[in-house]
């Protein structure tokens, strides 16, 4: 589990590419490794990999075929940047919202809207998953918790705060990117479970 709180963005280091598969290396900043162990968790992303090799600051994760298809992990080059959540201990702090780390689908960056001291960001989805985007719900985007500010037909807008600007990759987001999207769970659930009431109810 994540609470979308990211800690910072990771170069990715190096990058074995097989069939249907890659391992990645990453290069964590500072104190991020510090007790980490192989089978650990780590948010790239949003996405949650499983560590399969630690050297210093220097991270390893491999990378299935589904998991290259649905993200957007699948896009990046050598020398790229991902932003990067530790997984959530107990007692500890939630300042975002419980995010799993399984990503949903992605999203495109459609319209960013930049003012002197305020960033928005559109994002367009596929029609039939905008069930899920409630306005000033909770959404999960590249692993950062984000609050839902306004909604069209196919897209939603964004407020970014600039310490989320500068700590993320929003910062240097430009229109067209693939962003990932983890809907709040409480939220899809609620959606699903009314949408099957009804439907048993039209049988």
């Amino acid at each position: 589990m994540f609470t979308g709180i990211v800690q910072g963005m990771a170069k990715l280091i190096f990058i074995e590419r097989k069939q249907n598969f890659q391992t990645y290396t990453i290069e964590l900043l500072k104190g991020m490794s510090d007790g980490l162990m192989i089978g650990a968790s780590i948010s790239n992303n949003g996405c949650c990999l499983t560590v399969t090799r630690v050297e210093g600051n220097l991270v390893s994760f491999d990378l299935m075929q589904t998991t290259l298809k649905l993200t957007n992990l699948g896009n990046l080059n050598e020398g790229m940047f991902v932003n990067v959540e530790r997984s959530m201990t107990f007692g500890g702090e939630i300042g975002g919202h419980n995010m799993s780390g399984h990503i949903s689908t992605t999203a495109k960056v459609d319209e960013i809207v930049k003012t002197t001291n305020n960033c928005s960001i559109w994002f367009s989805m596929l029609p039939n998953l905008m069930k899920y985007i409630l306005e000033k719900g909770y959404i999960g985007l590249d692993g950062c918790s984000l609050t839902i500010g306004e909604i069209e037909e196919q897209r939603f807008r964004v407020d970014f705060i600039p310490e989320t600007l500068k700590s993320t990759l929003f910062g240097k987001r430009t229109v067209g990117d693939r962003i990932n999207v983890e809907f709040d769970l409480q939220t899809q659930a609620i959606v699903d479970t009314i949408e099957r009431i009804l439907a048993r109810k039209q049988l």
